[in-house]
């Protein structure tokens, strides 16, 4: 008998833990009797022909597809046409999508041979094994599945010990991952009860052997794995657990992998903390779920969060430039209107994060907000992936809205190349959430959403608005000196125009550099000389430096030094140096262009 595993992915960096656990268990389980068993793994990004081309000349007798709400709306595009292709070949499904509404799913999808639910490993193990001797899979916990006409439920399977669980990567070459993410988990359960989240259907936190756990991790740091993301839910639940973890990472850091965790932020003791801000810059990213700062809605969602605590947790993790930070918030929760969202998304941001991600309440199958939604009076789409559409506190105009917000802050927040300049323009438009509610507006009124924009033109579009944005403040006689001036805010702009990149193309926003090129060249040839500023250089001469650099001049006459060769591990930008200005009067030796009187007040 042949197996296919597939895995349909959100992205091809991304690997399928599941079909990855799947086969290593049932190797070891059946061992010389266990079949073939090959994995496919695909993206959402594949045209539903090519997976469906590729899984037909693999004739494999027995397909398995891990179906996620970013994908099984693409599985059940397959499914009719394998029937038809492949007629002899059982189809079964798993993962969280179907695991729920079982009997529902193969009543509606005929050519589906069975559910695996929940917990696949053992449940893949022991049907594999029956089919392989002509048996059917009666008597197996964990398996819906047609037998004639009838549909048979066999109930739920034990939890497992996931310490006898194989490790899903073993035996690989870390060639074939080089390039991917890996998912790996030390614990499955979670102690909390957050409404919306799958883990709250299972409370019971099992804990995988911390000698096995040490053993794997150190797989991922000798082959150099990029990047593992750990899938347990709330990972600092054990504080002792993620001590020793963290300690072990920490020693055994070969400087290549970075590691994932999600955590409570206000779970973590001063012991935690100080371990954290000891790492190596980019050895470990957190994400902390924050959701909302409303306490009403935290109640109604079963959350226990203490925001100031979260506050003051992040905010001296931020400080060491040490870990990567994401925060997440979801809108369409009870209670939450569009000015207690504000609230809570202003009282996120000041928290600075490295990613905010401004999701929406996804209401999931087999959920407890599933079967509340109807009682909070929550409308959401009836297909994947379940997205709210309104609420009794939220109408659909405001979620509009929301939207237009979440895409400004994904392309001038989260992609952290314009930090400089929101600093100062959050200064004009008064709080962080009215700054990116008027870049959505100025997108929506001239045209630009729903566009695809390249880089420079995130640039020109933001330089635009800030030009229109301070006319108006002019006109309507709101200026009062205190809010910082255009050319501050053009040195902004340039700074972070730069600090991602030594672009070729320069952009029209920045100042004419043709006065400052002999300083600039003098100054190459003074580093040449005394390797002052860029050390690592000693084998290029000015010319080369000069290249490989480059130089800004600001409107005060200081000059920007940007070095590509060092970059900030959290963010990607180059080490950026200012240079003392030359001894001269800006406001003599400037040219004509520079010399207009701007009307800021100093």
């Amino acid at each position: 008998m042949k197996v296919l595993l597939a895995g349909i992915n959100a992205k091809y960096i991304h690997s399928n833990l599941g079909i990855y656990s799947l086969r290593a268990y049932a190797r070891e389980a059946l061992k010389d009797k266990a079949p073939l068993i090959e994995l496919g793994e695909y993206t959402i990004n594949h045209s539903r022909e090519t997976i469906l081309q590729d899984i037909y000349k693999r004739k494999p007798d027995f397909i398995g597809f891990s179906c996620y709400i970013w994908n099984i709306s693409l599985v059940k595009s397959l499914i009719g046409d394998l029937k038809i292709l492949l007629p002899g070949t059982a189809l079964w499904l798993g993962g969280p999508e179907v695991s729920y509404d079982g009997i529902r799913f193969l009543e509606q999808h005929p050519g589906v041979s069975g559910i695996m639910k929940g917990e696949g490993e053992a449940v893949f193990s022991r049907l594999l094994d029956a089919l392989s001797r002509d048996e059917g899979p009666g008597g197996i916990p964990g398996l819906v599945y047609r037998q004639g006409e009838r549909i048979i439920d066999t109930g739920e399977a034990e939890p497992l010990d996931i310490s006898r669980l194989p490790f899903p990567y073993a035996g690989m070459d870390p060639g074939e991952l080089s390039h991917r993410i890996l998912y790996y988990e030390s614990s499955r359960g979670c102690p909390f009860r957050c409404s919306y989240c799958l883990s709250s259907i299972d409370r019971r936190v099992r804990l995988r052997d911390m000698e096995l756990v040490k053993r794997e991790l150190a797989w991922f740091l000798d082959a150099g794995v990029p990047q593992v993301k750990f899938v347990d839910r709330t990972f600092n639940c054990s504080r002792g657990r993620a001590l020793e973890i963290w300690q072990f990472i920490k020693e055994n850091d070969r400087g290549q992998t970075n590691f994932h965790f999600e955590i409570g932020a206000d779970l973590l003791g001063e012991e935690e903390i100080s371990l954290l801000t000891s790492m190596r810059p980019g050895l470990v990213q957190l994400e902390i779920g924050v959701q909302s700062a409303n306490p009403r809605t935290l109640e109604a969602i079963g959350r226990k969060t203490d925001i100031g605590k979260i506050h003051s947790v992040t905010s001296r993790i931020e400080a060491s430039r040490r870990v990567h930070q994401h925060l997440d918030l979801i809108a369409g929760l009870p209670w939450e209107d569009k000015e207690s969202f504000r609230e809570s998304f202003n009282r996120v941001y000041a928290m600075k994060p490295d990613q905010l991600q401004l999701g929406f309440l996804k209401v999931l199958k087999g959920t407890p907000m599933e079967a509340d939604a109807a009682r909070w009076g929550i409308r959401h789409s009836s297909v994947p992936p379940y997205e709210v559409l309104s609420t009794p506190w939220l109408p659909y105009d405001a979620i509009l809205e929301l939207k237009g917000v979440e895409d400004m802050v994904e392309v001038y927040y989260n992609s952290r190349q314009f930090t400089h300049t929101l600093a100062l323009l959050e200064k004009i438009c008064g709080e962080p959430w009215d700054m990116f509610l008027a870049l959505s507006r100025y997108y929506a009124e001239n045209g630009l959403a729903d566009v695809s924009h390249s880089r420079m033109a995130r640039y020109d579009i933001l330089w635009a608005m800030i030009q229109e944005k301070m006319a108006a403040a002019e006109a309507a006689g709101e200026r009062t000196g205190r809010e910082p001036g255009r050319e501050e805010l053009r040195d902004a702009l340039v700074r972070d125009f730069y600090l991602r990149e030594n672009a070729k193309s320069r952009p029209a926003f920045a100042r004419d550099m043709h006065f400052y090129k002999e300083e600039i060249r003098e100054f190459f040839r003074r580093e040449e000389k005394e390797r002052r500023y860029l050390k690592g250089y000693e084998g290029y001469d000015a010319r080369q430096m000069e290249r490989m650099t480059h130089v800004e001049a600001l409107k005060d006459g200081g000059l920007l030094l940007f070095d590509y060769r060092e970059r900030d591990p959290l963010d990607c930008n180059a080490r950026c140096i200012l240079l003392p200005a030359a001894g001269r009067d800006r406001g003599v030796n400037a040219p004509d262009s520079e010399k207009k009187d701007t009307g800021e007040k100093r």
